[in-house]
């Protein structure tokens, strides 16, 4: 469970799940789907130079094998990911962050230092259901110790 200093002070990068796991924009989506399975996850931060250059979920990675014409074509990363993704520093405030996701339809944010030249990090959908999750059981218990 991910903690949180105050409703305040609730940043993405208090939210997030630590990300070590990127993977170069020349490894084949074959890589990138043993990579998911292996550890777990649904997003992929793609990166060239060890610098953010693009984003390959599940969703991506299935599009791209439905369209697929040619049985077994070795397709790139490249060609599945989202370019551009969206990137923050780890000292955004978390309301900033969902607003845009939920505006843009995002299913994550890449946390990232000032410069994109490391991630940190990657915030999802989940991320934010568990961080709503953790403040309403905060609040409730709150609400249960007040004095009526």
């Amino acid at each position: 469970m991910h903690q949180h200093a105050g409703r305040s002070a609730l940043v993405v990068g208090s939210c997030m799940t630590p990300s070590p796991h990127t993977i170069e924009l020349t490894a084949t989506l074959a890589e990138a789907k043993a990579m998911q399975r292996r550890h777990g996850i649904r997003h992929l931060p793609v990166v060239r130079d060890r610098r953010v250059v693009g984003v390959l979920t599940d969703q991506d990675i299935a599009n791209v094998e439905s369209l697929a014409t040619t049985r077994g074509a070795t397709i790139f990363v490249a060609e599945a990911m989202t370019p551009v993704p969206y990137c923050v520093p780890p000292s955004m405030p978390l309301s900033r962050v969902v607003d845009r996701m939920a505006r843009e339809k995002y299913s994550c944010a890449i946390v990232s230092d000032d410069d994109g030249d490391r991630v940190l990090g990657v915030f999802t959908v989940i991320d934010a259901l568990r961080t709503l999750d953790a403040l309403l059981k905060a609040g409730s218990e709150r609400d249960a110790s007040t004095p009526r």
